[in-house]
């Protein structure tokens, strides 16, 4: 498997990104600022997308992450945030953050088990930026959980 930038001018993975935001427009906002890079086999086959998005100050955030449905659970969600926070480390970014759903029973073990700690929670987000209910787990999306990883060696937060 390799991790690459998408080239300037190539069409995005809208089948993976939608898989992880269903809304086209917000994932299209955070594209035209973001680095967007893909993981795909050895046979040029997509199998995850990862988002980054400078936050400001020194804190950067992984916008979308998405890995096509017959890859899951083989590792490749796992590579994509490692690239990401290797990539935040090496710019000079102190934290990296990232928002999930209430829902997202998965992506929470994911990303903590990665290192990253719930900061906070953003009360009616999805009731109030997506016009369709959201479901996921059999649970209605409502709330946004927001994690944090703090990157500097001094400070582990």
């Amino acid at each position: 498997m390799e991790i690459r930038r998408l080239k300037q001018g190539e069409q995005p993975p809208w089948d993976l990104l939608l898989l992880a935001d269903p809304s086209q427009d917000m994932a299209s906002q955070y594209l035209e600022e973001g680095l967007c890079y893909v993981a795909e086999s050895d046979a040029s086959e997509t199998l995850g997308v990862i988002v980054l998005l400078p936050a400001g100050g020194h804190s950067i955030e992984i916008k979308n992450l998405a890995v096509a449905e017959p890859a899951q659970g083989k590792g490749i969600g796992k590579s994509l945030i490692a690239h990401g926070i290797q990539l935040a480390r090496k710019t000079g970014y102190k934290t990296i953050e990232i928002g999930t759903g209430n829902s997202s029973i998965n992506q929470l073990a994911l990303y903590q088990k990665a290192g990253f700690r719930i900061t906070s929670i953003i009360q009616d987000f999805f009731l109030s930026n997506y016009p369709e209910p959201i479901y996921e787990n059999g649970i209605h999306c409502r709330d946004m959980i927001r994690l944090t990883m703090c990157l500097s060696n001094d400070n582990k937060g």
